[in-house]
């Protein structure tokens, strides 16, 4: 078991320190690399890269790129569907770090790519695993994360599993959770164009995951996760590193 812990460093600068620790053994990258022909979203701007820079002439390799804030692994910000809404240079680092569970419906998606997460489905897992706490992050692994490298089988026209509307709902209002995340590139399921949980959930600046991966190998309970999206001005959202460190 790591542990990671500063409080004693602090504590000899004679510096007020509340320490909190990630006990952890075992960190998991949730993101996936990014590259051109990623999986993008109809009439996402396309990822580009272009050599600026190269060894062989100028002594060090530089290239510039190009993407949409909603592109890859990312976080979205509250003015993505609200036009008083902060953007994404507004999340706190300490807003950034944490707790998490994962739901999984990989079964039900693969036999309904439409389906979406129920209020039902959280019953029966909180059986299993107890109450969701407050502040938590609630991750949705449906299976979709293995369909990346084919992009037209990761669109599927829009036909992918998420949360229903209802249910991001009481997840909110009765569980008073952080924030969504999920392995699709929408935590709306991909029919719903009214995006309802995603305005649900960034009514406030809480969290809102899209295109993770690697959801399978986290426990139900227990992960704590780091999330550091690009500091971008009035961003809507940005592309994210999340790392998971589990218990």
């Amino acid at each position: 078991m790591i542990s990671e812990n500063i409080s004693s460093l602090f504590l000899t600068m004679n510096l007020p320190f509340s320490p909190k620790i990630i006990n952890y053994s075992q960190v998991i990258h949730l993101s996936h690399p990014i590259a051109s022909n990623i999986p993008q979203w109809p009439g996402d701007p396309p990822v580009e890269f272009q050599a600026i820079a190269n060894l062989s002439t100028d002594g060090y390799y530089l290239r510039r790129f190009a993407m949409g804030e909603h592109s890859a692994t990312h976080l979205n910000a509250p003015n993505s569907f609200y036009p008083d809404g902060v953007g994404i240079e507004t999340y706190t680092a300490e807003s950034l770090i944490v707790k998490a569970v994962v739901i999984n419906i990989g079964e039900r998606a693969a036999a309904n790519p439409d389906y979406t997460l129920t209020c039902a489905d959280v019953l029966a897992w909180e059986a299993e695993q107890g109450e969701i706490s407050p502040g938590t992050v609630v991750l949705l692994y449906t299976g979709w994360q293995h369909k990346w490298s084919d992009p037209e089988a990761f669109i599927n026209q829009q036909h992918f599993p998420g949360f229903a509307p209802e249910t991001t709902g009481f997840l909110l209002d009765r569980r008073q959770i952080g924030g969504v995340g999920i392995d699709t590139h929408g935590v709306d399921g991909g029919q719903d164009l009214t995006f309802a949980t995603n305005r649900q959930v960034l009514a406030e600046p809480r969290i809102v995951l899209e295109n993770l991966t690697n959801l399978d190998q986290l426990p139900p309970i227990g992960t704590t996760l780091a999330i550091a999206p690009l500091q971008l001005v009035q961003g809507s959202g940005s592309p994210a590193t999340v790392l998971a460190f589990l218990p």
